[in-house]
């Protein structure tokens, strides 16, 4: 590769860039690619790169809280209180360790999740066009670009058909920029004004092409601007609103505090000792790291997606997908297993014919196998041998017609003229070849958009019912249908298509995936709404949605159909009930898609919506959920997605329904116990101060019980498997407080009883057995963590029994449980700890007693969940 470059790639010939680089219109072979990968690297952007270890750790500092365990601790030191300083500062590094080493295995979930979902683009390697990831294109490599692409690296076209692309990332310009590959470009050219080159991070709105890969990764334009690019990511609306939360239970929880402060200091206790108490119980009772414990409960719901197949992009899906009362899928792809074969043809003689058992020997069904397999897109000596290579569906089950019939022998000495791609929007595909001084022109598509395009000579009355008939006949039983036509034409462009031959049609068939039936019903059992959105046929579409169960074989009024809609365009109320009771829609155009998921949102409900092409992109940003494809879908499809399906799988849908479900179950239990406890401890220390009586916790412990309860079990609750009742219970209300009826009863039942128990205990150390004021409190402090173990256990589950919960569902948090109780120990014997903790004068014995008391915690919750929840199923929320 020469490094003397005189000019700009942008100012040189395509030939040129191609010499300069030393490359081919075939491309590079597999060793200099690998070659030139080792010289310039992986083909990645420059992107904000993710939180180091370190940096994790020093965030953990970063806190209020933190800062007042900081001024507890000189406190401390400044009343003598040595030790107590030095058990706070170790409480401090403690704490931070366990939420740094939280917080990075969050972190490393969500890398680990990047790799699932990555970039392709169909490249020429070693004389073939192959499906290469986009970090592995090196300078020099030879791609093919078409609608739905977003490009990879700074491109220098080759070649390119009616294409244009939207480079507003480079260039602030919304409008599309045409582009050409033998157009001249002066040297000094700004980036809007290269119209022969494609730039990494635009994307391909229209048409098609090839081009020589010239600059990548930080060497590209946009690489160049990396800076620019590392924008910092926004909290979700799910952990704002608990953000808000935590500020508000604060709020409540100072006043209490502010409070006890002043009836002990009225009592005339010393100042320096209430200000530590103070401080210790703001710390102990405040859930200031809810909000850290709810980023990492998602990050463990976004993992386990990943492992189900679904890419979450957006934190705020997860708790879209709890809401979700409709899924607006396509067909293709999503419900079927996206390899159309082509089972029979019919032709104008009136016969319908099996395709593949008449080839070779039945000349008319050559005729349509290869004049198709003309206006295909695929390229390679594989594909044409196989059948099997990169391209769209339908050309591929074309492709594989052809070639048993030597498809590939045919080809040589032909020279095509022109090309015309398939779009959605003009409904067919088009070739133009030269057959000696004229020029024929092979056409497949839609068969009404082809039949439009034959001459009217060709369709007498009778022979144009026929065809009309046969097409409604293939797609009720369920087949695709795809017209073939050719004929003479003048000229190698569209409006020279007029008067051509039709060949026949296709009839394709796409089998259902054998999963997705059972998907649709898990779905309904949900209280989830399915309907299909497809640009097929609509007998075609009754014939899938039939089999799927979607429909009613004997509803005549089940399908909607693009011409249906079209006519109410403009009348918002008429749209509306006409698509009400709808399940399938077909022959549908892409704003009409976008039409039938606002019309849907404005009857209430929250959307799914997947999609795959470019033309997918406005229904899916305007969709609650967003759901593109990742192994079918355009890079433009999946930027405006919230979650991205692996396996383009309709049932990897509802799993990510049911985790998605799962995660907000486990932040309300999260919540519930946070908050729970720390209204027990302000309970517990209010009483105390009503009653005159001494603190029954010092700083020390309240402190320790932070640590050794809600540091270690708060988390691992967010562990918790989906409960088997999920997908039976219908949808939550979008939008509604996390802290509704049911949580606000639970918070105020556990933690009452929780403070009373653990008062009454206090009470009894003090008055029944005549214990002094510090073995009292490390009774108490004992009691707590017994109370706090249990109730881990009660928030598994805000409705069903403890008792029917396995332990296998979460050994993480029975592990917990366990560690805590360990850990109480290991303090009690220790010296130092224990006589900090007050714990020297209880011995193993009493403190396994105290777990009876614990006990009558979890008879409470168990009373209140068998009135509340007879069925052990929340059915409203």
């Amino acid at each position: 590769m020469k490094d003397d470059q005189a000019l700009p790639y942008h100012a040189l010939t395509a030939a040129a860039a191609l010499a300069q680089l030393e490359a081919t219109p075939t491309g590079l072979d597999s060793a200099e690619a690998a070659r030139r990968r080792q010289l310039h690297g992986a083909n990645r952007l420059p992107e904000a790169g993710g939180k180091s270890l370190v940096g994790v750790m020093l965030h953990q500092f970063q806190s209020p809280f933190i800062y007042l365990l900081l001024a507890a601790a000189l406190l401390s030191v400044s009343i003598g209180h040595g030790r107590d300083a030095g058990f706070i500062l170790a409480v401090l590094l403690l704490n931070a360790a366990i939420g740094g080493w939280q917080e990075w295995r969050a972190e490393m979930r969500t890398r680990s999740l990047k790799s699932l979902v990555r970039g392709r683009l169909p490249a020429w390697r070693d004389g073939q066009l192959v499906s290469l990831d986009t970090e592995d294109l090196v300078p020099g490599d030879i791609v093919q670009v078409e609608s739905g692409i977003k490009i990879p690296a700074d491109l220098r076209l080759i070649d390119a058909q009616a294409l244009a692309t939207d480079e507003s990332l480079l260039t602030g310009e919304s409008l599309l920029v045409e582009k050409q590959a033998d157009c001249p470009v002066s040297t000094d050219a700004v980036v809007s004004e290269r119209s022969n080159m494609l730039f990494a991070g635009s994307t391909v709105r229209r048409g098609r092409g090839r081009a020589l890969v010239v600059a990548t990764g930080r060497h590209s334009e946009v690489g160049q601007l990396a800076q620019a690019l590392q924008m910092p990511s926004a909290l979700s609306p799910l952990l704002q609103r608990m953000d808000v939360f935590t500020r508000q239970i604060a709020m409540v929880a100072m006043v209490l505090i502010g409070m006890i402060a002043v009836l002990e200091l009225l009592r005339g206790v010393d100042a320096a000792d209430i200000l530590l108490l103070a401080i210790a119980l703001a710390v102990s009772a405040i859930p200031e790291a809810l909000p850290v414990a709810m980023t990492i409960v998602l990050s463990i719901s976004v993992h386990r997606m990943g492992l189900r197949q679904v890419v979450v992009r957006h934190l705020s899906a997860v708790e879209g997908l709890g809401a979700c009362t409709l899924i607006a899928t396509d067909k293709t792809g999503t419900l079927t297993i996206n390899r159309l074969s082509i089972e029979t043809v019919w032709l104008p003689s009136g016969a319908s014919v099996a395709a593949v058992r008449v080839l070779p020997n039945h000349p008319r069904v050559k005729a349509l196998a290869f004049a198709a397999a003309h206006c295909s897109e695929f390229r390679g000596a594989a594909a044409l041998h196989t059948g099997e290579g990169v391209g769209d569906a339908v050309d591929l089950a074309f492709l594989r017609l052809a070639v048993r019939s030597d498809y590939e022998a045919v080809l040589e000495g032909i020279e095509q003229r022109g090309h015309i791609a398939y779009e959605p929007e003009r409904r067919y595909a088009a070739a133009f070849h030269a057959a000696g001084d004229e020029l024929v022109a092979y056409v497949k598509g839609a068969p009404e958009t082809v039949m439009a395009l034959c001459g009217a000579d060709t369709w007498e009355a009778t022979r144009r019912q026929e065809a009309e008939q046969a097409i409604q006949a293939l797609a009720a039983d369920g087949y695709r249908v795809i017209a073939v036509a050719s004929g003479m034409v003048a000229q190698p462009d569209e409006q020279a298509l007029r008067g051509l031959s039709l060949l026949g049609f296709a009839g394709l068939i796409d089998p259902l995936r054998p999963e997705a039936p059972a998907a649709v019903r898990a779905a309904r059992a949900a209280g989830i709404r399915v309907i299909m959105i497809t640009g097929d046929h609509p007998l075609t579409a009754r014939a899938i949605a039939r089999n799927l169960g979607l429909i009613d074989p004997a509803d005549e009024t089940a399908v909607l159909t693009g011409g249906q809609l079209r006519m109410l365009e403009g009348d918002l109320a008429g749209l509306d009930d006409m698509i009400a009771g709808v399940s399938v829609f077909a022959r549908t155009e892409p704003l009409q898609k976008l039409a039938i998921v606002q019309s849907l949102q404005r009857q209430g409900h929250i959307i799914a919506v997947t999609g795959d092409g470019i033309n997918d992109a406005a229904a899916l940003q305007a969709a609650d959920i967003g759901v593109a494809m990742g192994r079918g879908g355009t890079d433009v499809a999946r930027d405006a997605a919230d979650l991205i399906l692996v396996d383009d799988n309709f049932a990897s849908i509802v799993a990510g329904i049911e985790e998605g479900r799962a995660a907000y179950a486990n932040l309300r239990k999260v919540i519930l116990y946070c908050v729970s406890t720390g209204a027990a401890e302000l309970l517990l220390m209010l009483l105390a101060t009503l009653f005159g009586l001494p603190p029954p916790l010092t700083a020390v412990q309240l402190l320790w019980l932070n640590l050794v309860s809600n540091g270690i079990q708060d988390v691992a609750l967010g562990f918790e498997k989906p409960e088997p009742n999920l997908l039976q219970q219908p949808p939550r209300a979008a939008g509604g407080p996390i802290f509704d009826r049911t949580m606000l009863e639970q918070v105020l039942l556990s933690g009452f009883t929780m403070g009373l128990l653990a008062f009454g205990g206090y009470v009894y150390a003090l008055w029944g057995l005549g214990l002094d004021s510090v073995a009292a409190q490390g009774l108490t402090l004992w009691l707590l963590v017994w109370c706090e173990n249990a109730h881990v256990l009660n928030c598994r589950s805000e409705t069903r029994s403890v008792f029917r919960l396995p332990l296998s569902a979460n050994w993480l948090l029975i592990g917990g449980v366990v560690v805590t109780q360990g850990l109480q120990i290991v303090a009690a014997q220790l010296p130092g700890i224990g006589r900090m903790l007050r714990l020297e004068s209880v011995d193993l014995v009493h403190a396994a007693m105290l777990a009876l008391p614990a006990l009558g915690l979890i008879a409470v919750v168990e009373i209140y969940k068998v009135w509340r929840f007879p069925s052990g199923v929340v059915r409203t929320q």
